[in-house]
């Protein structure tokens, strides 16, 4: 039995909400990459990143061999999403990627930045 078939995960959300828009974003990433669709992958990355992130985001994954916005080669088993911060017309959620399943799952954290005037997300950086 999934999730949605217990009814234990209940999700709602707010265009105007940048910390929905980033579990938005991450929740749609994260199924377009694990189903191989990868025009997918990068119109969500066109919608939902600045321009100067999508650069900067190319130079890291050339350079590390890797998908930038997940950090990593594989597609985790779970994602989680929880406001951090917020100042200077930025705000900071934190994003917890959960990789494999029982207790010997691992778990990576990504400090999540977005531009509040526009909520698009600006920043990824390992947290």
């Amino acid at each position: 039995m999934t999730d949605d078939q217990a009814g234990d995960a209940v999700r709602g959300g707010s265009p105007d909400s940048a910390v929905d828009r980033v579990a938005d974003f991450y929740g749609a990433y994260i199924d377009a990459v694990d189903d191989g669709t990868d025009d997918l992958g990068q119109e969500l990355r066109a919608h939902y990143l600045t321009e100067d992130l999508r650069q900067r985001l190319a130079a890291w994954e050339e350079a590390n061999h890797a998908d930038g916005v997940l950090r990593a080669q594989d597609v985790p088993t779970h994602w989680e999403v929880r406001y951090h911060d917020s100042g200077a017309g930025h705000l900071f959620t934190t994003v917890t990627l959960t990789w494999g399943t029982g207790p010997d799952a691992g778990h990576t954290r990504l400090a999540v930045q977005s531009d509040l005037s526009t909520k698009l997300i600006s920043d990824i950086e390992d947290g």
